[in-house]
């Protein structure tokens, strides 16, 4: 099955893209949450009308996306956790929380385009990769540190 995506669907593609699914994901997750259509005729001719007239806006995204990498730069953040005496933490290292630090720094990222590389069990040094825009993606360095 053929959709045309009206949002970022993670894992499978960016916004306007058409990209075939089975089935099921179809009708029964992409269309019911609005996140896709059908790709007919139509709203193909649709999607390309309205790419066209914002391809000019979509290039300032683009720019303004890497001017947001290149001020980030190679940041490294520090997110504190509770530790036991093994260096093993307790609960999760989230997104939430690399958003909410790199805030504090004055980078706001929407924790939706934060993911880890790997998932943080003991106090060290991990890479979390931003999706800022479909051709700018950067990595930065967290440190997850005893509370």
């Amino acid at each position: 099955m053929e959709v045309i995506l009206k949002d970022d669907v993670k894992g499978l593609g960016y916004k306007n893209d058409v990209v075939t699914v089975k089935p099921g994901y179809g009708r029964n997750y992409l269309l019911p949450q609005g996140l896709a259509v059908v790709a007919d005729k139509t709203n193909k001719k649709i999607v390309a009308e309205n790419v066209r007239q914002a391809s000019h806006k979509a290039e300032k995204v683009k720019t303004d996306a890497q001017t947001l990498a290149n001020n980030i730069g190679d940041l490294s953040i520090d997110i504190p956790a509770k530790v036991g005496d093994s260096g093993k933490i307790f609960g999760r290292v989230t997104t939430l929380q690399i958003a909410d630090a790199l805030k504090s720094k004055g980078f706001d990222v929407d924790r939706k385009r934060i993911s880890l590389d790997s998932d943080p069990s003991t106090v060290g040094e991990y890479t979390a990769s931003i999706d800022l825009h479909r051709e700018v993606k950067h990595k930065i360095r967290v440190n997850v540190v005893a509370e």
